[in-house]
């Protein structure tokens, strides 16, 4: 039985792709190192905060609550409702000129340490993979092997494994929109009392399933965009991963005249798990994982010559340059960054825990009777809150013979509610003295906060209103 080893790389191909186009499964060979260690461990501080957030409570509801149904999100004890989901705009913007920061700083870190693709992959299903299967050699003999049942059983029980994992990770990223208690609720009853929840589950655990049994590494080159992005967002004073050619070529056996630090043992290729050779230069298929850096030390180690052939440094650190950290494009993402923090500040300090909305009756924007100019406006109240509230209505500062009718009382909102009064407000003919702005506050009943909105009384021109009276007058003593 022949073991097929994987072609060696090259930057006009990718190496997971054989030359009649079929698919050419990786198996990367275990590293041991500083970074693996770092990686793993935070790796699994990822992999625990997922699936910890929808358990932990924090005022009253889970630590990330996206609560579709109810339109709110709770979020580490603050809540959003759905009128304020434009603040996500800020927090959207922020990760993406986040990204553009730290990519130019320090590279693909987030692929190889914090992207989801990565961490799942290489810190669960590869695991699983390794702890049935065994390190890449043995794998490699796997799947050259003839089926059997002892192949069968490894195989399909890995097969299985992994969809129960899948199938996890499904129902937690659930747990995320409909909480852990009414997702058990859920899961108890029949699948057709839920149908809509179970197919979702169904779909996206076969989704998680196909990605990280099958087409893995694939996501990262075939589809992802970062990769490609890099090129523009990174420049040659970026942390990279790279290999220090000035001092690794000519490549040679250990004890080879004339030989750089390089003995071409190829064990950066092996531990690759998108399968390329860092030595080839900077490639859109690196998620600077280290993998080769640990690799290499340790080689470096048994022949006794100094670590750091392959390494963390800036391109310009290889050509042996130094390294300018700080330069125009990170300041000028430092200065997006800070700008949007200060706004995003400044709007999350607008927010409160009920909206008002003040809308003139449709019809005459006014009406003229014989004692009286009258307007009539509707006021929309919303609880943001998941307890009821009592609002208070008044007209701060309004004119001192202006008279009021509806929304005497207090108004009582159920969670979530909202409720539409009509308020009409009338000035005296006699008191009347032209068009004025008139502030409308809803306060919570508890003095906890206030909303006011201003909104026009109009009404005719003080003259043509005295020239009416007058006439009005005349005529009634005729």
């Amino acid at each position: 039985m022949s073991i097929s080893l994987p072609p060696r790389p090259n930057r006009d191909f990718v190496t997971t792709i054989r030359e009649d186009g079929s698919r050419l499964f990786l198996h990367p060979a275990d590293a041991r190192g500083l970074f693996t260690a770092l990686r793993r461990w935070s790796g699994w501080v990822l992999i625990a905060i997922y699936l910890s957030l929808p358990w932990i409570p924090v005022g009253g509801h889970p630590a990330v609550f996206l609560d579709i149904a109810d339109r709110r999100f709770h979020l580490f004890g603050f809540t959003l409702a759905f009128q304020d989901t434009w603040l996500m705009f800020f927090g959207i913007t922020g990760l993406g000129f986040s990204l553009f920061f730290i990519t130019a700083l320090l590279g693909r870190v987030w692929c190889g340490w914090a992207c989801p693709q990565t961490v799942f992959l290489e810190h669960v299903y590869r695991r699983i993979e390794r702890w049935l299967e065994g390190d890449a050699v043995a794998r490699r003999r796997l799947e050259a092997a003839p089926w059997t049942a002892a192949k069968f059983l490894r195989r399909g029980g890995k097969q299985a494994i992994f969809f129960a994992v899948s199938a996890v990770i499904a129902h937690l990223f659930l747990a995320y929109y409909v909480s852990i208690p009414e997702l058990w609720a859920m899961m108890s009853d029949a699948p057709r009392d839920h149908w809509a929840a179970f197919v979702f589950v169904f779909v996206f655990t076969g989704i998680l399933y196909f990605n990280f049994a099958w087409f893995r590494e694939q996501l990262c080159i075939v589809i992802c965009p970062y990769g490609r992005l890099q090129s523009v967002l990174i420049d040659d004073h970026s942390l990279v991963i790279g290999y220090d050619a000035r001092r690794g070529e000519p490549r040679g056996k250990a004890g080879t005249p004339d030989a750089g630090a390089c003995i071409d043992c190829n064990r950066c290729v092996q531990v690759c798990p998108t399968g390329i050779d860092i030595r080839q230069g900077l490639q859109i298929e690196c998620i600077a994982c280290a993998a080769c850096i640990d690799a290499c030390d340790e080689v470096m180690d048994k022949v006794k010559r100094p670590r750091g052939l392959v390494r963390y440094d800036s391109t310009a650190g290889f050509h042996g340059q130094r390294t300018r950290w700080l330069r125009p494009r990170i300041y000028v993402y430092l200065l997006l960054l800070a700008v949007g923090a200060s706004v995003a500040t400044w709007a999350l300090s607008t927010v409160r825990p009920a909206n008002l909305a003040i809308t003139r009756l449709a019809g005459a924007p006014y009406f003229v009777t014989a004692e009286a100019v009258r307007n009539q406006f509707l006021v929309r109240i919303v609880n943001k809150r998941d307890t009821t509230a009592r609002f208070v209505v008044t007209l701060p500062d309004a004119p001192g013979h202006l008279v009021r009718s509806g929304l005497d009382g207090p108004v009582e909102l159920a969670p979530l509610a909202e409720d539409v009064r009509t308020l009409i407000v009338q000035m005296p003919r006699r008191h009347y003295q032209g068009e004025f702005t008139l502030k409308v506050r809803v306060a919570d009943a508890a003095g906890a906060f206030y909303l006011e909105r201003s909104v026009h009384f109009v009404g005719p021109e003080k003259e043509l209103l005295d020239d009416d009276e007058h006439e009005h007058g005349n005529k009634h003593r005729d």
